[in-house]
């Protein structure tokens, strides 16, 4: 085994390609093929073809910058799940038939939970945005790039905390919805280990989700610094606009489920303005690597701007190649001597990528700092 291997992402290079999902076809015979699973169709399609658009442009770039330990990557034709967990079961077996080695995916949690059972100890998998905390508990060789739900509310309590946003804190989160929930429960119990106080603890129902003005009034009244919202930025949205309606003047604090609230339609932008999110990126970033990722994306894809699941994809093609690296893979070797050796190879790898620097635990997790967002003129801004 190699000593540690720390990868620096510093250059993108930008590529044309098609909005429609298509092979990278490297030039060299022998090839590592890479399989990515998602909605490329259906209502959560924006998620899967960012992943796999992100997912070619990063193979594009680590080709030119010496492949998987010394071989070139093929990101295969897109496995179209449309979110369901069975399609998603057929398009792992039919790209295993095309000759996938390793899988970049599978993009949503429910999708994720059931290909994990096929691809347990035999085929290496890594999710950019699986968030459940079951999505990766199949096998040893499950990874994922994303923080958990849980983590979501832990990491959010820890910022809070260590950059003294607030002592008093208050949430408003839908109960029914295990997102929110998971969220919600792990921030409430972190607050007490980061001496924060939970002086009110609010909750609606997917079902009643018009009129927040019973929880936002006892908000008003317990006297809280801050209100975080683990929610969908659409229920978000009412909340904000609802909370100024009762001039309620308080810091806001979501986390990734915010991110689009400035892309609601009639939505007042300027009730954004202040309000702080935990998500892993933002394509208005200006730090280098984002700049670049975000340019070669615009360009490849007329305009069309990556979002956070893109920026996830991203990250896990480099990340493979780092463990390929360590783990002196070949294409020539099975699946399972592949998966078994990247997954020995990850966890020893330090990533320095556009969604944060990176390290994987035994257990398949990433572990990264949190990073926040502040929304200023209609646009996310570094909070740091």
């Amino acid at each position: 085994m190699n000593l540690k291997k720390v990868l620096s992402i510093t250059a993108v290079a930008a590529m044309a390609a098609a909005m429609v999902p298509s092979a990278v076809f490297a030039e060299d015979a022998e090839t590592f093929k890479v399989g990515v699973i998602g909605p490329m169709t259906g209502d959560y399609a924006q998620y899967g073809t960012n992943v796999y658009n992100a997912a070619v442009i990063a193979a594009e770039e680590v080709n030119a910058n010496g492949g998987f330990n010394g071989y070139n990557v093929e990101i295969l034709p897109a496995g179209d799940d449309q979110g369901d967990p069975e399609k998603a079961v057929n398009a792992f077996n039919d790209l295993l038939d095309n000759g996938m080695q390793m899988l970049c995916g599978t993009v949503t949690s429910g999708s994720c939970i059931a290909v994990g059972a096929e691809a347990a100890e035999s085929t290496f998998l890594f999710t950019p945005s699986a968030t459940a905390v079951d999505s990766i508990s199949a096998g040893s060789n499950e990874f994922r790039m994303c923080f958990t739900d849980p983590m979501q509310g832990t990491k959010s309590a820890q910022y809070i905390s260590e950059n003294k946003l607030a002592t008093k804190v208050a949430v408003l989160y839908d109960s029914m919805a295990d997102y929110n929930s998971g969220v919600h429960d792990a921030f409430v119990e972190a607050c007490g280990e980061y001496g924060l106080e939970v002086v009110a603890d609010e909750a609606y129902t997917t079902d009643n989700n018009t009129d927040y003005s019973v929880q936002l009034n006892k908000i008003a009244e317990s006297g809280a610094e801050l209100l975080f919202l683990p929610n969908y930025y659409s229920d978000n949205a009412l909340i904000l606009q609802q909370a100024a309606d009762i001039k309620l003047d308080i810091t806001i604090f979501g986390v990734d489920g915010m991110d689009g609230i400035l892309d609601v339609e009639n939505f007042d932008k300027s009730l954004a303005e202040g309000v702080m999110l935990l998500t892993p990126f933002s394509a208005t970033s200006e730090d280098e690597g984002t700049v670049k990722f975000v340019t070669a994306y615009n360009e490849a894809h007329n305009g069309e701007t990556p979002n956070q699941f893109a920026a996830d994809a991203y990250d896990v093609i480099f990340a493979m190649q780092a463990a390929a690296e360590i783990a002196g893979i070949t294409p020539d070797m099975s699946n399972e001597d592949i998966s078994a050796a990247m997954s020995e190879a990850l966890v020893q790898v330090e990533l320095k990528g556009i969604t944060g620097d990176s390290t994987w635990t035994e257990d398949g997790e990433c572990d990264k700092a949190p990073k926040a967002f502040v929304i200023k003129d209609g646009v996310y801004v570094d909070a740091n």
